[in-house]
């Protein structure tokens, strides 16, 4: 079961594909859609015959999820990217946020930002929150309150965030700078989320080449910890980190993005996308 919104910018439609075939939802999947048991009444209409069939060929894909309420980010998560940054492990989450209008399709361009020099990439698990989660007791609460699981592409300005009087968000929040999908995965349908390959291609060279296996702090830690300093709720995303392979960690001269490059980059399980670099 995988939902994804096929359609022009600001006129996407949400289907959901199962077993090889395409079903219009009838509703956005967005926060109000998973806290009211959305993905479940898919399922259950489905099974019933009621939802309609939808061709999506040549279509464009949009990002799966609509109106994302937040992105909460985690810096330096994986103990491979700390490595070749040269940055110690971090004794709690680094946190950043980033502004959700950076949200495009999958295959949709990312526009590199007027003056930048250091545009870099960062594949990374994007984990859905499907129900409110405030002041969790424990980590072991934390996963029921996960709706399911979708790629996202943080998209980095290293001079704008790191050289830049130290406000990381400089670097995080440029236009397009969150590419996300292609498909949203229910939660159920991932077997284990501390256990996938992620992976990423700059111009056809495998760049990345990681695993949630690496994370420093693992998702139910994340969330429970994020749930202490603030509300998330239904249709908000954590980006969860980065494994190493970045242009930030590679020797001089470092081959950040210029307009033309083309990145791809799939998570076991959660699909393949495909973006091309142009100037803004």
């Amino acid at each position: 079961m995988k939902f994804m919104r096929v359609g022009d910018v600001g006129t996407e439609e949400a289907v959901v594909e199962l077993d090889g075939r395409t079903w219009a939802v009838g509703s956005e999947v967005d926060g109000a859609f998973l806290a009211g048991g959305g993905i479940e009444a898919t399922r259950t209409a489905a099974a019933r015959g009621a939802l309609d069939e939808v061709d999506i060929a040549g279509r464009r894909i949009g990002a799966p999820l609509a109106r994302p309420g937040k992105i909460v980010c985690i810096g330096l998560n994986y103990r491979d990217h700390a490595d070749e940054t040269g940055a110690q492990y971090p004794a709690e989450p680094v946190l950043f946020m980033k502004d959700p209008s950076t949200v495009v399709g999958p295959f949709d361009d990312v526009l590199i930002p007027r003056r930048s020099v250091k545009t870099d990439w960062e594949v990374e698990l994007g984990v859905v929150i499907g129900t409110t989660a405030r002041y969790l007791a424990s980590p072991e609460d934390a996963m029921a309150h996960v709706a399911g699981y979708v790629i996202c592409h943080d998209v980095s300005e290293r001079e704008f965030q790191l050289e830049r009087s130290g406000q990381w968000d400089k670097g995080k929040s440029c236009e397009t700078f969150n590419p996300m999908g292609p498909w949203f995965v229910p939660a159920s349908e991932v077997a284990d989320p501390g256990d996938l390959g992620l992976r990423l291609w700059v111009n056809g060279t495998l760049m990345q080449n990681g695993s949630t296996r690496n994370l420093i702090f693992d998702i139910p830690f994340l969330i429970h910890y994020l749930s202490q300093f603030m509300v998330l709720r239904p249709g908000d995303v954590i980006n969860t980190g980065t494994p190493a392979g970045v242009a930030l960690g590679q020797p001089d001269p470092k081959p950040y993005l210029r307009a033309g490059d083309v990145v791809e980059l799939e998570i076991d399980g959660l699909g393949r996308a495909r973006q091309r670099m142009e100037q803004a």
